[in-house]
């Protein structure tokens, strides 16, 4: 009797051991699954990218050369979500997102200086003091950086609102946050940026337009580069291919100056002031390049969030103060992502009903009528 008690404990410990084994494998595979979607993938999916090759002058050494140029980032659109319309999974979701791609891209690519084209925040032409402090609390978390690399923003409409919304308290408020004034100039290893307030080009005269578009004149015989957040005006998207840009249903929508884009009298103005070399801009959430005037392109750079696109992406620039380069860098898929889950999420399942002898795999179906014929 005590022989048999004996081996019913034997095999009751075996079964647990058995059990915790499997446990223990789930767990295992569920936290692979975990760090590859939502570490790793990134890595993967960055470290494809590459600083594009500019000119440089051959009497310099290569290691003079190498320093002279600037290496920059340029993203746009991140849209932080606010407490009213923001819903807390909505945030965690596109918020890491947005974490793991830029920390990820600082550490492989070692930029000098990021630029983050505007509407840094959903909700600020319209959230309270605490909002706004809480919104920028998360947005320093976010975006932290190492003293090598400079992080410069500018203004967009979802900042400090339409030209109608904008006040001179959260103009401001945002530039006590950003150090951010319309017609900043900041130059980097020789090369000239211009950071435009493109909300207050609206031309009607009011103090804060009045203000910007005369500190711009000043500004306007140093230029090299400029970046704003509304893009300079065109007809519509009709014109702008690649996979980022806007859907084919969308691009022949027309646009409506001063609110998709700048005025023809303000994006005329901008050219005749500085006769930039590079102009970029965000805003449309969509990527498109367009020539103005026959010869000063303009790259609109799509939003940097999974909220506004499938497949976010930044720009990664090569200046130097005669000639550029640029390389569009894609962030990882939100559907490849999603699928990547289902999928493991599916095979985890077929695991456990197996476990649980509910489901036979094909293999032991397979395995049970090979022993069969052999009995045979």
């Amino acid at each position: 009797m005590s022989v048999m008690r004996s081996d019913l404990g034997t095999m009751k410990i075996l079964h647990l051991k058995k059990r915790g084994c499997f446990l223990l494998k789930l767990l295992c595979l569920v936290v692979l699954m975990l760090i590859f979607c939502e570490f790793l993938v990134y890595y993967v999916v960055i470290f494809q990218c590459h600083w594009p090759e500019v000119k440089i002058e051959a009497l310099r050494s290569s290691r003079q050369s190498s320093a002279s140029v600037l290496k920059a980032m340029f993203l746009s659109d991140t849209h932080l979500l606010g407490e009213i319309k923001g819903h807390w999974l909505d945030k965690l979701r596109r918020e890491w997102q947005m974490e793991r791609a830029f920390q990820t891209a600082l550490s492989l690519l070692e930029p000098d200086i990021v630029f983050i084209l505007g509407d840094v925040f959903d909700e600020g032409k319209w959230s309270s003091s605490q909002a706004w402090a809480d919104d920028v609390r998360r947005f320093q978390k976010m975006f932290r950086h190492p003293v090598r690399t400079e992080l410069m923003v500018v203004v967009g409409n979802h900042d400090i609102g339409f030209h109608y919304e904008m006040t001179t308290y959260k103009l401001k408020r945002f530039a006590k946050v950003f150090n951010f004034t319309s017609g900043k100039l900041i130059t980097r290893k020789g090369v000239n940026f211009v950071m435009v307030n493109s909300v207050a080009l609206e031309g009607d005269g009011c103090t804060v337009c009045s203000r910007a578009e005369a500190k711009l004149m000043k500004l306007s015989h140093k230029l090299n580069c400029s970046q704003q957040h509304y893009p300079l005006y065109r007809r519509s998207d009709a014109e702008c291919t690649g996979e980022d840009s806007a859907l084919p249903e969308e691009k022949n929508t027309p646009f409506k100056e001063k609110y998709d884009v700048l005025s023809r009298e303000a994006s005329q103005k901008l050219l005749w002031w500085f006769h930039p070399r590079l102009i970029l801009s965000g805003h449309t959430h969509s990527a498109c390049e367009v020539l103005h005037n026959g010869k000063i392109p303009e790259i609109s750079v799509p939003s940097f969030s999974w909220r506004n696109r499938n497949n976010p992406s930044f720009i990664m620039g090569s200046i130097t103060p005669t000639d550029f380069s640029l390389y569009k860098c894609f962030l990882p898929l939100e559907s490849r992502v999603t699928t990547i889950y289902c999928i493991a999420g599916a095979l985890l399942g077929l695991l456990i009903l197996a476990h649980l002898q509910l489901f036979n795999p094909p293999f032991y179906f397979a395995q049970h009528l090979i022993r069969k014929h052999k009995a045979v």
